[in-house]
């Protein structure tokens, strides 16, 4: 070979792999994000809830300390317009307080105690450090983890929390959440989810779903919201309508004992872009069991269990 093939062969060796290198640094962390759906992940609901009380800075400490992919928390909204981290409606199950956590300030949701009802419910888990934890605000839970931690928020209840789209969004915004592949937003309000994307479209979106017998048919399954059919009837164009705004869907497994999705559904979803995330999935031979099934992800309240079985 010549010096001139040789310098020529050797230039376009380089020139593809600076254009190869390139290619790589052009994948965005958003659009690496919505890559890793294609991969299992690990969920963990309410952080680590199945050993400190759900929701709490214990909880999130555990899940994000074992290496889940994302911490998943129920967003709400205080009177006084601030975005909190709780699941009920109302106060009383885990927490000293009474009445809807709406009808409170932030200051006043500061005072109560949402740890202690855990160490009651578990004895055999008590911790004293539980005593006193208090409600999280979402700038609180980003202050903390930041851009190391994948966040999986569901906009809760919306018909009580009137605003609290703009609200969130505004908080992802601020916080560089969205650019930087950081949030999925879930909702079983396919209405709050639209209003999410009418906010801001790079938002990556899952839609919930809650499957259980028809109370007019029991041997016929039904979607709490209507949003899809029921999963006997489900089409390839029901799973596309939901892929036009989702990026995938999450849905229970059982209802009352009884199975009311398989394999096929989660295939045939998957079929149509939409990965598959089921919650909440506490015992080891259910997660396998589903794990067989190729489900693409799982909420668990002890994502050690999981993380032990997917490692």
């Amino acid at each position: 070979m010549s010096h001139s093939s040789l310098f020529t062969a050797v230039s376009l060796g380089l020139f593809a792999g600076v254009t190869a290198s390139a290619a790589l640094a052009e994948t965005s962390p958003l659009e690496q994000q919505l890559k890793d759906l294609d991969s299992f992940q690990v969920i963990a609901h309410r952080g680590a809830s199945g050993h400190a009380p759900e929701s709490s800075m214990a909880a999130l400490e555990l899940a994000h300390e074992w290496g889940a992919d994302y911490l998943e928390l129920d967003i709400q909204m205080t009177s006084d317009g601030e975005l909190v981290a709780f699941h009920d409606d109302t106060l009383e199950r885990t927490s000293n307080g009474e009445g809807h956590i709406n009808d409170y300030t932030l200051a006043e949701l500061k005072d109560l105690d949402t740890g202690s009802w855990f160490n009651d419910a578990y004895p055999d888990q008590v911790d004293d450090a539980f005593v006193g934890a208090e409600i999280l605000t979402l700038e609180e839970i980003f202050n903390r983890f930041g851009q190391d931690a994948r966040y999986y928020l569901e906009t809760k209840s919306p018909q009580l929390n009137p605003g609290v789209e703009a609200a969130l969004v505004k908080r992802l915004e601020a916080f560089d959440m969205i650019d930087t592949g950081r949030v999925l937003i879930q909702s079983f309000a396919q209405e709050s989810l639209l209003t999410i994307h009418e906010l801001n479209d790079k938002i990556p979106l899952i839609q919930l779903v809650w499957y259980y017998p028809s109370e007019e048919d029991d041997e016929r399954l039904v979607e709490w919201t209507g949003v899809t059919p029921g999963p006997q009837e489900i089409t390839d164009e029901d799973f596309q309508a939901v892929a036009e705004y989702a990026v995938g869907m999450g849905t229970n497994f059982i209802y009352e004992g009884e199975e009311v999705i398989d394999a096929a559904f989660i295939q045939k979803a998957q079929e149509n872009g939409l990965p598959v995330h089921i919650y909440t999935i506490n015992e080891t031979d259910e997660m396998q069991r589903l794990l067989d099934w190729g489900v693409s992800g799982l909420f668990t309240d002890y994502p050690d269990r999981l993380i032990k079985l997917t490692e």
